[in-house]
């Protein structure tokens, strides 16, 4: 039986990465994540096929015009990330459920080409100034980056109502644990 679509998205800062790792990392739900595409260089220790399918920005675009993505969006200015069709249907033909961690736009449009063969779940920030402190905190990004973020998630939050589910990331274990449950009771 083909598996199931798990589509998790949520502005920069709200603790997907940290929640599908964390659901993962427990080991009881059947699902492998999707290594997304993008044009940007590999970070320090980053690596092909593991972190991100790495393509050149005329990859990318080929990709782009041969309809290889089920879902992609230039992100920030010449910044492209995307949803390789072929890596979908690899992990769902072998009987195991993928887990999507995109975009809020992308995940709105996977939703729509799968219909019930996927569920979306939007992790929400308790508020955007919580949201501000965590990237402050996480002190990865410079001050203009940070308020860059910042005004994004307000334009992302809008999205939230078109997904099946939203979690509030106030309390990460309580997070996780809602996140996993709506997954178990979605893929049976």
């Amino acid at each position: 039986m083909a598996g199931k679509i798990i589509i998790i998205s949520a502005p920069s800062g709200c603790g997907k990465s940290t929640i599908i790792n964390a659901i993962l990392d427990r080991g009881d739900v059947d699902m492998q994540f999707s290594v997304s595409a993008t044009n940007r260089a590999p970070r320090e220790g980053e690596i092909h096929g593991v972190n991100y399918f790495f393509l050149t920005d005329e990859e990318f675009r080929k990709a782009i015009s041969d309809d290889a993505f089920v879902e992609y969006e230039e992100v920030y200015p010449g910044r492209f990330y995307g949803t390789l069709r072929s890596e979908v249907e690899r992990i769902c033909n072998s009987g195991h459920n993928v887990v999507l961690d995109i975009d809020v736009k992308g995940g709105v449009n996977v939703k729509g080409l799968y219909g019930d063969r996927a569920v979306s779940i939007f992790i929400m920030p308790p508020s955007v100034e919580e949201l501000r402190r965590r990237l402050v905190s996480r002190a990865t990004d410079a001050p203009d980056v940070i308020e860059q973020r910042v005004g994004k998630a307000g334009y992302e939050i809008g999205f939230a109502p078109r997904y099946d589910y939203r979690v509030i990331n106030d309390e990460l274990v309580a997070a996780v644990e809602e996140t996993r449950r709506i997954i178990k009771n979605f893929i049976g």
